[in-house]
């Protein structure tokens, strides 16, 4: 693993995190309150009810673990791709879309380990509606900030409960990374002149925006049932005794179509985001290396 591919895969995340958080906010609580039902009546309860910083709550720790994460993707991406390369005896030759498939699906399915505690603690407090504008008359949030919220979860859930929601979290960024990899791969081919190594900046950008939308596409109904899972028993009486149990319960009471009441807002999020994230990669990796473009990380929060 190259120096070059860590910061600037670290400094591309922490672009794409900022960029994309307000709409993730938003997601998250479509996802888990029914008091929201849909992107702008969300958003305009939000702005009017706890302000801009409403959209940015919990963004503090996701800045703060990007480099972990992104060490964790980046590192477990580059030996495996290595490692099949080297399987097949294929030296420093070009990796097949098979490897490029399955080094993706390793890098997602590895960062859960790293990733889950943040993940809940960023939930929990994006789902936090209460103002700090001092109105008297409305409760006090549960949570003052990110490191109370993750002692918190400790105290009354014990070490474990920070990984409430991991396998979902798992389910959906292996298959999620695997399908962004690949999409980006076969559009920069697709899309570079015979001679060149990559395409111009338009087709960095549009293969990290579409590479973005089709990962969410896949990861869609897993990020739903995580953020159910990790909120079950918060706010109201917890509902679900598993995986499988919250899986059947929110098809037999919703229906499955609910599964994907987020895919627009996710969509919506992902296109911009992995452009600035591909973007801020390739020119960052201009400057620090020479000649050689890897596909970064997809930057899911």
């Amino acid at each position: 693993m190259h120096i070059a591919d860590f910061v600037s895969g670290s400094f591309a995340g922490a672009c794409g995190v900022v960029v994309g958080y307000p709409l993730d906010t938003v997601k998250v609580r479509i996802q888990t309150q029914t008091q929201f039902t849909g992107l702008w009546q969300c958003a305009a309860v939000t702005f009017s009810k706890e302000g801009v910083h409403g959209f940015f709550k919990g963004m503090s720790l996701p800045l703060t673990t990007i480099s972990m994460t992104s060490s964790v993707v980046f590192g477990t991406y580059r030996n495996c791709l290595h490692c099949l390369s080297q399987a097949r005896g294929a030296g420093c030759g070009p990796n097949t879309k098979l490897e490029v498939f399955l080094s993706g699906l390793a890098a997602g399915i590895a960062q859960t380990s790293v990733m889950s505690p943040g993940d809940i603690v960023k939930v929990r407090l994006q789902c936090q509606t209460e103002s700090k504008r001092g109105e008297t008359n409305m409760p006090k949030p549960k949570y003052r900030g990110p490191v109370h919220c993750l002692l918190s979860i400790i105290k009354d859930e014990g070490f474990m409960g920070l990984y409430r929601g991991a396998l979902p979290l798992m389910l959906r960024d292996g298959p999620s990374f695997a399908t962004y990899f690949l999409t980006y791969t076969i559009i920069c081919e697709l899309l570079t002149d015979s001679g060149k190594k990559r395409p111009g900046w338009s087709g960095v950008m549009l293969a990290g925006g579409i590479g973005g939308m089709v990962g969410w596409t896949i990861g869609t109904p897993m990020d739903f049932i995580k953020a159910r899972l990790q909120m079950d028993g918060v706010q109201q009486t917890k509902r679900y005794k598993g995986f499988f149990h919250c899986i059947s319960e929110i098809a037999r009471v919703e229906g499955a179509g609910v599964f994907f009441k987020s895919w627009g807002i996710n969509c919506l999020r992902a296109f911009p985001v992995n452009m600035v994230v591909f973007v801020t990669y390739e020119v960052l990796n201009g400057f620090l290396k020479a000649d050689r473009v890897d596909p970064p990380r997809l930057g899911f929060e």
